[in-house]
């Protein structure tokens, strides 16, 4: 349940949020003292504070900069019945998220305090990923492209310009995107991730660009987009190949302009994002067929890194098997495992057509079914074998696309049966959303068995 704080030295102001806000599912607490409020905030968690700017003894101006000293980032929004310019912009710059006036109007608190709440949740995400970005987000690698690769990360991440990440499904595009803004300036803001393959083309904008209330069916209320999720950070378009025409025009023109509007709204509002995308497409190849614009295409590409396939980086091959089996052991807290020669080299001739991804899914699987610490190929083969024994996997009548499709629809089955039918982990296992996966089993016609 998320926790806001009220600090107001008027009672039946509290007493009034506080029933509004109950009632809507949040739990609350108040204080009309700022010092007892600045004890409260000490002692205990709060997703968002709403905090008066008149108060005595310490005012809310004194209450944010003291905040700020202390690193208590939690988004606060500004209740006044002194709702001037000059006390908007103030609070502003001392880092209040919002500025609403007494009387206060309940659409809008609620609008404003879920709204701060939200960032609360993308701040926190954030946090943990920088916490996490050194293990389960590492690039692994010592061969000369890797190594190419991660000398050019920091000098790219120090400017703000677009990045268009090029290379096969599972090479860790995903992973350079996060690193480039974990080096940038921009790294204490949001990272937002976009998967534009994930989400079907009637709904692409409203994530996007939010929508206001009422501006299509089923839209009950208003909703922020990913680009003012991501104002002051870094938005990550991944499968921007897959983005549809309509939805290519409106990120053009939120490009040229840095602004948007949302869905049904009439007003513009101002982003400060930097855009990185990545693809698995021939982009080129995609303008000829009248898939991709060209004009956007041009504003995405501004520095392009294509990040090598497995088979080009064969000899990161042991470094990758160790690197997975040291976190997954940590993960489900295994003992740590121990690779005879022969494993790199049985690894290093497999085709592995799912790049890091899959060698990381076929490590785990050795890590959880094989109990012994000493790991041998004659142990691993049975269970990598296992991967392509479908009938028709190897069906030489089959056209190429066939057999990509045969093969992707028997490693779905196998994770989904890994993962005994969890789809949210079998989504995560596969690098995916749960709406792309469940869109995949339709298509393949994949069920679960009786």
């Amino acid at each position: 349940m998320n926790k806001v704080l009220i600090i107001d030295d008027e009672i039946n102001i509290c007493e009034s949020i506080k029933m509004i806000l109950e009632y809507e599912g949040y739990e609350v607490d108040y204080s009309t003292d700022p010092a007892e409020g600045q004890k409260k905030l000490g002692e205990n968690n709060y997703d968002a504070l709403l905090l008066d700017i008149q108060m005595p003894g310490i005012n809310g101006f004194e209450m944010l900069t003291w905040m700020k000293e202390l690193d208590k980032l939690i988004p606060t929004v500004i209740i006044s019945a002194y709702g001037n310019l000059e006390n908007a912009v103030k609070a502003t710059k001392l880092g209040a998220f919002d500025f609403i006036e007494k009387p206060i109007d309940r659409d809008k608190l609620l609008i404003s305090v879920r709204n701060a709440v939200n960032q609360n949740k993308l701040k926190n995400e954030n946090r943990e990923l920088k916490e996490t970005l050194g293990l389960e987000f590492k690039i692994i690698g010592n061969s000369p492209k890797i190594k190419a690769l991660l000398e050019s990360l920091p000098r790219i991440a120090s400017t703000d310009a677009r990045v268009l990440i090029t290379g096969e499904n599972g090479t860790g595009k995903e992973l350079v995107a996060r690193a480039l803004h974990q080096l940038s300036n921009r790294s204490d803001k949001p990272l937002v991730e976009v998967n534009c393959a994930a989400i079907p083309n009637e709904l692409i904008e409203s994530e996007l660009f939010g929508h206001e209330k009422g501006a299509f069916t089923g839209a009950s209320q208003q909703k922020i987009g990913k680009f003012e999720l991501a104002n002051g950070g870094t938005l990550f378009l991944d499968e921007i190949g897959d983005m549809s025409p309509q939805a290519q025009a409106k990120v053009l023109r939120a490009i040229e302009d840095s602004r948007i509007q949302r869905v049904g709204g009439n007003k513009y509002i101002d982003v400060d994002v930097r855009i990185i995308s990545a693809t698995n497409k021939d982009l080129l190849e995609e303008i000829k067929n009248g898939n991709f614009r060209e004009d956007l295409y041009h504003r995405l590409n501004v520095i392009p890194i294509e990040v090598p396939p497995l088979r080009e980086r064969r000899e990161d091959i042991p470094l990758l098997v160790d690197y997975f089996s040291e976190i997954i052991s940590k993960k489900y807290n295994y003992p740590p495992k121990k690779y005879s020669k022969d494993v790199y080299e049985f690894f290093a001739s497999l085709p592995l057509t799912g790049n890091v991804r899959e060698l990381r899914n076929l490590v785990e699987r050795i890590v959880i079914l094989i109990p012994e610490q000493e790991i041998t190929a004659d142990k691993i083969k049975p269970l990598i074998r296992a991967e392509s024994s479908s009938e028709d996997l190897f069906d030489l009548s089959n056209s190429f696309q066939e057999f990509k499709e045969n093969a992707e629809k028997a490693y779905i089955q196998k994770q989904l049966e890994a993962h005994n039918w969890n789809i949210s982990k079998t989504a995560e296992t596969l690098g995916i959303q749960r709406s792309h996966l469940y869109s995949k089993m339709k298509k393949y016609k994949i069920e679960k068995e009786n």
